[in-house]
């Protein structure tokens, strides 16, 4: 421990660029987001993002790989930068990566705004094994702590892709031949839909509004699950995952 760097101040600058990353602005303008927790960072300096920094608290029983540079830093520093309550003594400062996202087995969400359901669908999409995820800059920011969370490692490993305009990434890929198949409650019966060999792009629209007009508009399929109980509807990331299972077994 003795040849590293040691922060014991929650007002030294760096700690307070590190804290930042709690914000959506300290994100965007950084260019970087923080991994909390020995599973998540293990997974984040596997995954190829690339690490800006390595943070171990004083103290903590963790086992770090070796030839990175670690800062240690003090309870007090690490309860400030982190979000969790009771941080579990790592977490690492990653640098964004964005890769445009291919396949023929995709999930795009269209204003999906609650973090949880952002990071289930994700976690979801890459336990279903779809190919990628498109994201309008409406939904939850994918590098947010709670979205990260709920993703369980899932965001390291199924490319995504936030667009300015998901309606023209969308047509793109309608062009290419590719079903867009917009989920809706007043949609055909998704069990009829059989997948085309071209591939398809299921859109989830979000918790209050559904999918957008302009989606809906350039969709190749209008699809929607049956609903035999009393409920007026399903949640986001419940529909989805039954949707993209269904999906990913009639194209094996």
């Amino acid at each position: 421990m003795s040849n590293r760097e040691i922060i014991t101040s929650p007002k030294n600058p760096k700690v307070l660029l590190w804290r930042s990353l709690k914000d959506t602005r300290g994100r965007r303008e950084t260019g970087c987001f923080l991994v909390e927790g020995f599973k998540a960072v293990e997974e984040a300096l596997a995954s190829g993002f690339p690490c800006k920094a390595l943070l171990a608290q004083t103290g903590a029983d963790v086992s770090l790989p070796a030839g990175l540079p670690v800062t240690e830093v003090s309870d007090r520093v690490m309860e400030a930068v982190c979000d969790t309550r009771t941080p579990q003594g790592v977490a690492a400062v990653m640098r964004m990566r964005s890769a445009p996202v291919t396949g023929r087995r995709l999930v795009a969400l269209d204003g999906v705004q609650d973090p949880g359901n952002v990071g289930t669908i994700l976690r979801t999409a890459d336990a279903a094994g779809l190919d990628g995820a498109l994201l309008s800059r409406a939904c939850a920011d994918p590098y947010s702590p709670k979205v990260l969370r709920a993703t369980m490692g899932s965001v390291f490993h199924l490319p995504f892709e936030v667009v300015d305009d998901l309606p023209a990434a969308l047509a793109a890929r309608r062009d290419e031949g590719m079903d867009i198949l917009s989920s809706q409650l007043d949609g055909s019966p998704f069990r009829a839909y059989r997948p085309s060999e071209r591939g398809y792009v299921l859109v989830i629209g979000s918790e209050g509004s559904g999918v957008t007009d302009e989606v809906r508009a350039l969709a190749t399929h209008r699809l929607r699950l049956p609903m035999r109980g009393r409920a007026e509807s399903l949640n986001a990331a419940v529909a989805a995952g039954i949707m993209m299972y269904q999906l990913t077994e009639e194209t094996d």
